[in-house]
C-alpha cells in the first residue's frame, strides 16, 4: 500500500456509504415513526422481536431475558443509533465513529436476532458488520466529507499546507524529476535522485501520520468537528422529532387486518391424550378465524386456523425470520409477519414473500368429539 492509501479509496466506497446512510436513516426515523415498535402489547414491536429471540434461542438469549424489561428503551436506544450513523456516513462526519457503531449495532442484532438465518449468508447483519469495517478503515476516504473539509480549513487557518490527497501517476513523477529508474536519475548521468527540486517529492510532510504529538491543527480539527457534529445532531433532533410527531398523528404503522377469535382459555396446554394436547371446544374457532395458544413443548407462541369448515391448521408461531409473531390476516388469506412483511401459506406455512427464507414450522391439529387437540 502507498503512503496514505486509505485516502485513496473514497470514490470507490461511495456508493456503499450513501447505501449505508439511506438505509440507517430511514431505518432509524421508520422506528421513531411507530409507536407500535415501542409498545410491549405490539406483536410487532422491540418487546416481541426479542422475545422471539430468546425463545429462537439466540447466542445471548440470556442477556436479552435480563433486559426484556427495558425493551423500550433499547428500542429508542437502537433508533437513534441508526439515526446517528446515518447522519455521519452521509455527511462525512466523524465516519470512523459512525462506523464502529454501526459495527457494534449490526453485530448485535446478527446476535440477538440473525444468528440463526439459514443459510447463514442470508443474514443481512453480518454483511452490514463487514460493510462498515471498511470504513473504519478508510473513513469518508476524503470524498464529499466534512471530515476532510474540516482537516483542509483547520491545515489553512494554521498557514499549513492543504492535506487533501490526489492521485498522480508514477510517470509524471519519472517525467518531471529525471526519470527515476533502479535508485538513479536517467536524465543525469550517475546521480541519484533526490527529492530536492521535485514538486512532487519535496517536503517535510511525513508519509505516515503515526507517532507523532497532536499538533495545533489536530486540535483545531477536533474543534470544528465538534462543532458540525453538534449542528449534525440538533437537525438530526428535528428531523427525529417530526418523525416521532408524524407516526403519532396517524397512529403508527397499521399491523394487516387480523382475524383473530382470540385466545383458548388453555394457553399453557390442557389434559395430555394419545391425540396431544387439548387446546379447547373447536366450535369456539369459527370459519375464516383464526386464535393463539401456548404450544406446550416449547412454550412458543402458536397460531390456529380454520379456513374452511371442518378444516384446522396449526402453526408455531414464531416468524423464522427474526422471532417476530405472526397474525392471520382474513382479508387476503395469508399469514404475516407484522415486522418485515413475510407471508406465509396458510395450508401448508410455506414462503410466499420474503424476507423470511423458510416456512413457519407445521403442528399437528385434530378435532375430535368437538374438541381440538394440538401436538
Amino acid at each position: 500500500m502507498p503512503p496514505r492509501g486509505w485516502l485513496l479509496s473514497g470514490w470507490a466506497l461511495l456508493p456503499a456509504r450513501a447505501f449505508l446512510a439511506f438505509t440507517f436513516l430511514f431505518a432509524g426515523l421508520q422506528k421513531m415513526a411507530n409507536p407500535n415498535f415501542f409498545n410491549p402489547a405490539s406483536s410487532s414491536g422491540i418487546h416481541a422481536q426479542m422475545i422471539g429471540s430468546i425463545l429462537k434461542l439466540s447466542p445471548i438469549h440470556l442477556l436479552l431475558g435480563h433486559l426484556l424489561r427495558y425493551s423500550g428503551w433499547i428500542g429508542w436506544i437502537i433508533a437513534i443509533s441508526e439515526v446517528a450513523i446515518g447522519l455521519g456516513m452521509a455527511l462525512g462526519l466523524w465516519t470512523r465513529i459512525a462506523a464502529v457503531g454501526g459495527m457494534v449495532l449490526s453485530l448485535s442484532l446478527f446476535l440477538a436476532i440473525s444468528f440463526n438465518a439459514s443459510p447463514w449468508y442470508t443474514s443481512a447483519d453480518l454483511v452490514y458488520f463487514f460493510m462498515f469495517a471498511a470504513f473504519v478503515l478508510a473513513g469518508a476516504g476524503g470524498v464529499m466529507s466534512l471530515d476532510s473539509r474540516i482537516a483542509r480549513r483547520a491545515a489553512l487557518e494554521s498557514q499549513q499546507d492543504d492535506p487533501l490527497m490526489v492521485v498522480v501517476p508514477f510517470a509524471d513523477v519519472q517525467r518531471t524529476c529525471g526519470y527515476f529508474s533502479d535508485g538513479r536519475c536517467k536524465a543525469i548521468p550517475n546521480r541519484r535522485c533526490s527529492p530536492v527540486g521535485c514538486p512532487y517529492l519535496e517536503g517535510v510532510r511525513m508519509s505516515l501520520p503515526g507517532g507523532r504529538t497532536p499538533d495545533g491543527v489536530d486540535r483545531r480539527a477536533v474543534v470544528l468537528g465538534g462543532v458540525a457534529v453538534a449542528a449534525a445532531a440538533g437537525a438530526g433532533l428535528v428531523v427525529s422529532v417530526a418523525a416521532v410527531g408524524i407516526g403519532r398523528a396517524v397512529g403508527g404503522a397499521k399491523a394487516p387486518a387480523s382475524s383473530g377469535g382470540g385466545t383458548f382459555p388453555s394457553t399453557t396446554g390442557g389434559p395430555a391424550s394419545s391425540l396431544g394436547t387439548e387446546l379447547g371446544p373447536s366450535s369456539q374457532l369459527a370459519v375464516g378465524q383464526s386464535a393463539t395458544f401456548t404450544v406446550p413443548v416449547s412454550q412458543d407462541p402458536g397460531l390456529v386456523i380454520q379456513p374452511s369448515a371442518g378444516q384446522f391448521v396449526a402453526y408455531d408461531a414464531l416468524c423464522p425470520h427474526a422471532g417476530c409473531t405472526v397474525q392471520y390476516a382474513s382479508s387476503n388469506q395469508v399469514i404475516t409477519c407484522p415486522c418485515h412483511g413475510s407471508e406465509f401459506d396458510v395450508a401448508t406455512g410455506a414462503v410466499l414473500v420474503g424476507p423470511a427464507q423458510v416456512g413457519l414450522t407445521p403442528l399437528t391439529v385434530t378435532d375430535s368429539n368437538g374438541k381440538l387437540y394440538i401436538k
